[in-house]
């Protein structure tokens, strides 16, 4: 089996335990949305997704000598994520919300710790560790993002503008995950990936908690009640 098809099969639990969170389940499944809660789910993904390209860099200065051969594609990572966290700030202004108090206010606590983690992780367990968090962001975006936007711009009546992370990222991530898993399958190191498959566990549990903390909607199911 390849290290990316086990870390796949041996983090399924924990994926599933997120993918359960009530507002996942309410959005796809019963087309329960909110403009506060789309607002509300912008506004986390901006204090993470801002800390993406340092984590990146913190990552490729902590690689030891015998992977330097990640440097390279840490630094397309690097190219390709720059300027996300300003999409979402176009998303949220696109929506009608004040872009300018999100950037300039506080994280909810879960995705604080979240992001704390991911630092934590490099500093101090193991710098590829990091890659158990890009599987889990990735794999989660290609599994929801578009048909997360469908479900929430048409009953909302939201313009093409106020989906350009999700649809951007669920679009890209596709490409991402097939150099991931390229890239994952070339770790040999059992420690190496031991550590990359708990990190994703971690994740997992820690990006779940996040969207356990944002608002439900407190509007009907149907469509023509919501956007009424």
């Amino acid at each position: 089996m390849s290290f990316h098809h086990q870390l796949i099969t041996d983090t399924a639990h924990a994926r599933q335990s997120l993918l359960a969170a009530p507002i996942i389940q309410g959005v796809l499944l019963r087309g329960e949305v909110s403009l506060p809660s789309y607002v509300a789910f912008l506004t986390e993904a901006y204090h993470h997704v801002r800390h993406t390209v340092p984590l990146l860099h913190a990552a490729k200065a902590a690689l030891p000598a015998h992977h330097a051969w990640l440097n390279d594609a840490m630094d397309e990572y690097i190219a390709e994520e720059a300027g996300h966290d300003e999409w979402i700030l176009d998303d949220i202004r696109a929506c009608g919300g004040d872009a300018e108090a999100v950037r300039h206010g506080q994280p909810a606590h879960a995705t604080e710790v979240m992001v704390a983690y991911a630092y934590d992780t490099i500093a101090r367990r193991n710098p590829l560790g990091f890659f158990g968090m890009v599987h889990v962001l990735e794999g989660t975006s290609v599994a929801l993002a578009l048909q997360a936007a469908d479900a929430i711009q048409k009953p909302l009546r939201l313009p093409d503008s106020a989906f350009s992370y999700l649809r951007s990222h669920g679009t890209l991530d596709q490409e991402h995950t097939a150099h991931f898993a390229l890239l994952m399958d070339r770790i040999e190191r059992p420690q190496d990936q031991a550590d990359i498959v708990h990190a994703a566990r971690a994740f997992y549990r820690l990006y779940g908690d996040v969207f356990r903390g944002l608002p439900l909607p407190q509007t009907t199911p149907h469509a023509e009640e919501v956007a009424a």
